[in-house]
């Protein structure tokens, strides 16, 4: 839901918080612990209103995120209250997912509230995060969005300080480069694996233990200057070893570092870190064959607020000049392998032509193995605008095979001819053995 959205749905909001949290029967919230909350008792508060689930891996991330942000607020002694309000399928479920908050909640047995503040609010996706004043007009309907790109600074939500926190945002944009992005007080280096980087005899000062002029460097913790990147294509690889998505992406990740560097390609790419401690940071680091950050997940964090990341694993470019290329490094790997470097415009601009190109090769309509209905060759002027492919469940754009009475739709390079019997008997032409286009994230 939009706020324009929301706005409409509430005439810009006119009820009290009272009257939009109470029933006729029930003038209190719970806590986690069963313990009553009085509404009249968080009146005065930005509220922020909390739709979630337990069976939705999305609110399941986001409510550590957002309980962090949460204690920090109260920390700061800022007014601020949220309350929950549950979409899960029976009470255990609630309960279950509901420990796990530190903030009231609407019981779960008044299903009447819950439907009312639902259509109230035109929730149409969870996790959703709905603002409120202290007045119980509807601030913002984007907090989801708000609490991740700003965490606790974007406070109290309204108009004028997200307008602040965009100005600086884009004024820290404008001023971007390579060193003032990773430099840290105290570390001005990023970390290899031992027997990994070629440096020149320039730089060799600041390593242990190499040889002479360009040479590999054999140390157990080496230390690269981020000055040394300074001038190449970058891409910063925000990943973690407890999500599955990242794993299979970093396998063809690897695949496409290496491949460019055989290439002589000037590229290099950076860990940064999610994982929750630091051993999941080292087994993760452990599978990859590029530079990383240290382990500091508060730096980490800061640096995902920046570019405002809200799932993993994401590939950031940054270019020679140290200023953001695209957010869609996955999406770009995935899509054009190597031949997505150097990740510009114009590089785009000549694979799309390309792309179109060969798709005069694809038939215009096909049996899939994985569908009952012919599929239909589709293009990003006749059906063919973002999806998530059926097959291998990572995002598509522009072209793909359609299914017009259903909606089920593939890559490209997923489809899988149907024999007779309905086995798989070839590929289409240019198949490559993986699809190749990400998804949202996690």
């Amino acid at each position: 839901m939009t706020n324009s959205q929301a706005n409409t749905a509430t005439g810009g909001g006119g009820d009290s918080l009272f009257s939009i949290l109470s029933s006729e029967n029930r003038d209190f919230l719970i806590t986690p612990s069963g313990d009553k909350v009085y509404i009249k008792d968080i009146e005065g508060n930005t509220i922020g209103l909390y739709f979630g689930a337990n069976w939705y891996s999305r609110c399941e991330n986001f409510t550590p995120v957002l309980a962090s942000v949460y204690h920090q607020l109260k920390g700061r002694g800022s007014k601020f209250e949220v309350v929950f309000v549950s979409s899960d399928e029976d009470q255990s479920s609630f309960d279950k997912f509901y420990s796990t908050m530190p903030w009231p909640s609407i019981p779960f047995s008044d299903l009447q509230c819950k439907r009312t503040l639902t259509q109230k609010y035109q929730i149409e996706g969870i996790p959703s995060l709905i603002i409120l004043n202290p007045d119980g007009k509807l601030i913002r309907a984007d907090g989801v969005e708000l609490i991740y790109r700003y965490g606790w600074r974007g406070f109290p939500f309204t108009i004028e300080r997200i307008s602040v926190l965009e100005a600086e945002e884009k004024a820290k944009h404008s001023s971007q480069t390579l060193e003032n992005l990773l430099l840290v007080e105290g570390r001005d280096h990023v970390m290899s694996h031992e027997d990994q980087v070629c440096v020149k005899a320039s730089e060799m000062l600041h390593f242990p233990l190499v040889s002479h002029d360009t040479k590999l460097i054999r140390a157990k913790e080496l230390q690269v200057p981020i000055s040394s990147l300074v001038g190449k294509t970058v891409g910063l690889y925000f990943s973690a070893h407890w999500c599955p998505p990242c794993t299979k992406f970093t396998k063809r990740l690897v695949s496409i570092y290496n491949n460019l560097k055989e290439m002589n390609k000037e590229f290099e790419i950076v860990f940064v870190s999610l994982d929750k401690n630091e051993e999941g940071y080292s087994q993760c680091y452990n599978d990859m064959p590029w530079l990383a950050l240290p382990y500091n997940m508060e730096f980490a964090k800061s640096l995902s607020r920046y570019f405002d990341i809200q799932g993993i694993p994401t590939l950031v470019i940054i270019g020679p000049d140290g200023k953001t290329v695209t957010r869609e490094g996955r999406n770009l790997i995935n899509l054009h392998l190597e031949m997505a470097f150097p990740f510009t415009e114009a590089q785009l601009r000549l694979l799309q032509e390309k792309m179109d190109e060969e798709a005069k090769s694809y038939p215009s309509s096909f049996n899939h193995v994985g569908h009952r209905h012919v599929l239909k060759l589709v293009s990003e002027n006749s059906g063919g605008g973002p999806f998530i492919c059926c097959e291998c469940e990572e995002q598509g754009f522009g072209w793909a095979y359609q299914c017009l009475g259903c909606g089920y739709e593939i890559h490209l390079k997923c489809v899988r001819e149907v024999e007779g019997d309905g086995a798989s008997k070839k590929q289409v032409p240019s198949v490559d053995s993986f699809c190749a286009i990400s998804s949202s994230g996690v």
